[in-house]
């Protein structure tokens, strides 16, 4: 049950992803040729792999991490926080950084991580980019060998599919109909990747990865029945 999970063990995080490289003539010969064959079915005959890649950041092999934001609760007293931090930039760096908060506060059996269509995508993404880079997973995103009810993540969206394999609910729509003021009203999505490469805006996209991080929090507070937070006990660390 999940009013029995002590909220303090949750690490709650959304990433965010851009195509590897700004423009598809960066890529090399083979890797046009190995993007072509990847995306065959998905366009169809709609798109050239030219004009589809600008979507290559939803593919760990073509894409990068810029962002990995965090949260989690944290008490004192009847006083309830819940605190957030960015890793941004580099992306080995990031993904070092990452990893370092999981094996320093986020390595015990009771830890859990959590995120919004996250078993999809957010934990396998940031599994792949770190071993591209040659980086050793973690214990919490090594699964080789685990069984299912030994894997430590949490997916609000699988939560709210009860059982229901089929249904997909954004985070935007889950958060209008629980009640909970509605996140990432300045872009969406689709604009992560202009944001990036053409504008420019970094902070603008890591203010946006803290608001999928917030609002998957509350989320999952109302999927257990409790009160959402006030702004005053959302802190910046």
């Amino acid at each position: 049950m999940l009013y029995k999970i002590n909220l303090e063990n949750i690490l709650f995080l959304d990433i965010e992803t851009v195509p590897e490289f700004p423009e598809y003539e960066s890529l090399s010969p083979e890797k046009k040729l190995l993007w072509e064959q990847k995306t065959k079915y998905q366009r169809k005959e709609d798109f050239t792999p030219k004009e589809f890649y600008d979507r290559a950041g939803i593919w760990a092999e073509f894409g990068k991490i810029i962002c990995i934001s965090v949260g989690y609760f944290a008490s004192k007293g009847d006083l309830r926080t819940f605190r957030i931090r960015s890793f941004d930039g580099n992306e080995i760096d990031l993904l070092k950084q990452f990893k370092q908060l999981l094996q320093e506060h986020f390595n015990q059996a009771k830890h859990l991580l959590c995120g919004h269509n996250a078993k999809e995508f957010d934990f396998p993404f940031i599994a792949r980019r770190m071993l591209v880079h040659g980086i050793k997973l973690p214990y919490k995103l090594d699964l080789f060998g685990k069984k299912p009810w030994e894997i430590p993540h949490l997916d609000t969206m699988e939560l709210w599919k009860f059982g229901d394999y089929k249904h997909f609910t954004s985070l935007k729509l889950l958060a209008n109909i629980l009640g909970i003021p509605s996140p990432k009203d300045d872009m969406d999505g689709s604009m992560v990747r202009d944001v990036y490469y053409n504008e420019n805006d970094l902070p603008r996209i890591i203010t946006y990865c803290e608001l999928d991080v917030v609002t998957t929090a509350q989320v999952f507070l109302r999927l257990r029945g409790e009160t959402l937070l006030e702004d005053e006990q959302i802190k910046k660390v």
